[in-house]
């Protein structure tokens, strides 16, 4: 699989919930810098991550604005557009780095203004 048809898929995922599938796009021992969550390491820990996102949100959109792919590495600008559990609404503008393995994600690192989860996660403190 390219490193397009990867990141493609990346996005394809999130948005359907399609965890799993998302999971698997990830190496066994991919690294993930999460500005909310930090440093995730290791594709189980990925799918103990996400394994809670359908109870935490009603609904998850990451839609792509601008993806730039570079061999083995890409750059892509989105917009996150979710609603909590409890109905309160999430935007925000998002930057992902990725690095690709033999058309796995090995390493990807997550930009974003964190002003808009703070109050609906109830992360007042970060």
């Amino acid at each position: 699989m390219s490193t397009r048809e990867t990141i493609d898929l990346y996005y394809e995922y999130a948005n359907a919930g399609n965890w799993s599938s998302w999971c698997d796009l990830f190496a066994d021992k991919a690294v993930v810098d999460e500005q909310l969550a930090g440093r995730l390491e290791g594709q189980d820990t990925l799918r103990e991550a996400v394994a809670g996102f359908p109870e935490m949100y009603r609904s998850f959109k990451n839609v792509p604005r601008h993806v730039i792919v570079d061999g083995d590495q890409a750059g892509v600008v989105s917009h996150l557009s979710a609603v909590t559990a409890g109905g309160e609404p999430i935007e925000a503008e998002v930057m992902n780095y990725f690095r690709l393995e033999g058309g796995r994600i090995s390493y990807m690192a997550n930009f974003h203004d964190t002003l808009p989860f703070r109050g609906p996660l109830g992360m007042e403190g970060r």
